[in-house]
């Protein structure tokens, strides 16, 4: 069960002390049903940390699950103009986890999809009228990369390393990299790490706009706050208006793309090579791949 203390310790111990808050009352009930996402108020800002760092933060149903309710909080409280992204541990996420998302795949549509009436934090089914800033750390790998291109701003620390690596299991991005980045970072760069499922550094992430700014590893999390305290701080009602302005744009194209997401689901993950991908990760091996 979260401890009530937890988001503020963790701050504090890695990355410097942050102004202090106490516990809203209105963030009570929805913090009392959360054991892998972490939420927090300070002033105007919203807090929600990835807390599986156990496991890297790799993402269970139940952890995505707990994520969407802490987005629709965000959502729907008045008093919340920001939200921030962050995740406890050395990592941000190593992806999704396969030993319960794999076989879901093959028979379940909804196998990402959030609970009924939430925000989906990817962005696909739905997203929050509020801007979100993310920061964040070491292994950002599939589903992470993903949640940052449906974050509005993104801070990387130094040591982060990225990768959209669908393609070496046999797979493809499910969760908007495959037009997100493609949008956001320029068609080249996206082909590059999207095909190839290759490992890039923070370095090649700013360069590409992935992400806007690098910080340290003892500043990272403290520069994200900063910037969503400075947007909390705006006229909501302005703030909003533009976001939802500059996503009209964004997205015109977006939900076209997103109705393409299962079809081409159904045939990847019927194949010879999804399973041939999912064995060769469970086995520590290279994958042999034969197009069929």
């Amino acid at each position: 069960m979260l401890q009530e203390n937890s988001v503020r310790d963790a701050i504090t111990i890695s990355h410097g002390a942050l102004p202090q808050a106490p516990f809203a009352d209105h963030a009570s009930a929805i913090m009392g049903v959360m054991e892998l996402i972490t939420a927090e108020r300070r002033g105007n800002v919203w807090l929600m940390g990835l807390n599986r760092a156990a496991k890297r933060n790799a993402f269970s149903r139940h952890m995505l699950d707990e994520l969407a309710l802490a987005y629709s909080e965000l959502d729907r409280n008045p008093d919340l103009h920001c939200g921030l992204l962050f995740a406890h541990g050395d990592h941000f996420t190593a992806g999704v986890d396969l030993a319960e998302f794999g076989p879901r795949f093959l028979d379940d549509e909804n196998a990402m999809a959030p609970p009924a009436g939430g925000v989906d934090p990817l962005g696909i089914r739905s997203r929050t009228a509020k801007p979100v800033v993310a920061t964040a750390q070491g292994i950002v790998f599939t589903i992470g990369i993903e949640l940052l291109l449906a974050c509005d701003v993104r801070i990387g620390c130094v040591n982060a390393r990225f990768s959209q690596l669908e393609v070496r299991r046999g797979l493809y991005p499910l969760a908007g990299a495959t037009f997100r980045m493609p949008q956001q970072c320029g068609w080249g760069n996206a082909m590059r790490w999207l095909l190839t499922g290759d490992e890039f550094t923070a370095a090649e992430a700013l360069r590409i706009g992935l992400i806007q700014e690098i910080a340290e590893p003892g500043a990272y999390l403290a520069k994200g706050f900063e910037i969503a305290e400075r947007i909390a701080a705006r006229a909501p009602l302005a703030v909003q208006a533009t976001l939802a302005s500059a996503r009209v744009w964004r997205d015109e194209a977006e939900d076209a793309a997103a109705q393409h997401l299962r079809d081409g689901l159904d045939r990847v993950a019927s194949s010879e090579d999804y399973q041939e991908g999912i064995r060769s990760f469970r086995e520590r091996r290279e994958a042999k791949f034969h197009g069929r």
